[in-house]
């Protein structure tokens, strides 16, 4: 069972997720020696094809996302409120949704390494959210 404490601390714990994930993607400098250190040998090592090396626009939209998590994520901290469960929730469906296409569409297998734990976030916060609500009004 969902309490509000509980709620409270699985958005929190998202929130380091999301803080330790994505802040190398919030700065060009870090993205790029991420992509060239971190993702590009790493797809090699298991097989994958050779990732493209990172253009101007996938620098631009990597740091838009980076910056955006990152703030958001602080914001969860910051706040520690249960109801912005549901907005991170949801927001974690959304960019499953583009995981997926992006999958399909022949993205790196190594996608799933974000895909897998971004749903699991997705399903713990929203169900938590709503067995939470449907106990006490938020």
């Amino acid at each position: 069972m969902y309490s509000k404490p509980t709620l409270n601390r699985i958005c929190r714990l998202s929130a380091w997720y999301d803080l330790i994930i994505t802040w190398p993607f919030a700065l060009p400098i870090t993205l790029g020696i991420l992509w060239q250190y971190g993702f590009m040998p790493l797809n090699a090592v298991l097989g994958f094809a050779a990732l493209p090396a990172l253009d101007v626009h996938a620098v631009l939209f990597g740091n838009f996302f980076g910056s955006v998590v990152v703030i958001w994520a602080l914001v969860r901290l910051y706040l520690n409120d249960s109801r912005l469960a549901l907005f991170d929730g949801l927001g974690r469906v959304l960019f499953s949704v583009a995981m997926v296409n992006a999958l399909m569409a022949g993205i790196s297998p190594i996608i799933w390494a974000f895909l897998i734990p971004e749903l699991a976030w997705a399903i713990a916060q929203l169900i938590g959210f709503v067995r939470f609500r449907t106990r006490v009004e938020v």
